[in-house]
């Protein structure tokens, strides 16, 4: 069984606090199981965005952990992302999306293997 999707958020959030990474939920989705979607701003006018993982890459023996997949190899500007959330909201209301802020662009998620 999955971790709901409002505690992973909480332990992600509390994960980039003891970093020294602001992170916020700009906006709250489905409690239970709402996707999340994690935008990385530079601080510079780019951004990289990570969302979840198509469930073809979870091992079947790991099916509670939570695999993301960054939307581009690059940094990207932030307008292009906020675009993108714009989609994902409109085909999926039940989305959560977190922001975190940091220079050096860490994410502290666990990305899929290619």
């Amino acid at each position: 069984m999955r971790l709901k999707t409002s505690i992973w958020v909480a332990a992600y959030l509390r994960r980039c606090q003891t970093e020294g990474v602001f992170g916020a939920v700009r906006k709250r989705g489905a409690e239970e199981a709402g996707a999340v979607f994690v935008k990385v701003a530079l601080m510079d006018g780019n951004a990289m965005l990570y969302a979840p993982a198509p469930q073809t890459v979870y091992d079947d023996s790991r099916p509670v952990e939570r695999l993301f997949v960054p939307t581009a190899q690059q940094p990207v500007s932030e307008p292009s992302v906020e675009e993108r959330l714009i989609k994902e909201l409109r085909f999926d209301p039940d989305a959560w999306i977190v922001e975190t802020e940091d220079r050096a662009g860490r994410h502290f998620l666990d990305l899929a293997k290619n």
